[in-house]
């Protein structure tokens, strides 16, 4: 989810930053893209890095012989 929202912060800082040529006053446009830009790219460099460290987990399996044993006796 993140990943999505970085790429959308991205698309919408640049087009507030490079397309849009209107004036609200007291707001610079260019600047506020400008932070979107960087907000997104923020948020990709840490979904990257949380997605990495998610596919390096290692399982495992804990058994109890108890419960074996006594199914192999019963079957």
């Amino acid at each position: 989810m993140a990943l999505g929202t970085g790429i959308f912060l991205i698309v919408v800082g640049a087009i507030a930053a490079f397309a849009v040529d209107d004036a609200i006053d007291g707001v610079d446009l260019a600047m506020v893209g400008y932070i979107c830009i960087a907000a997104g790219v923020i948020a990709l460099i840490v979904s990257l890095v949380a997605n990495r460290q998610r596919s390096h987990t290692t399982h495992t399996e804990v058994r109890d012989e108890h419960v074996d044993q006594q199914r192999r006796v019963e079957g």
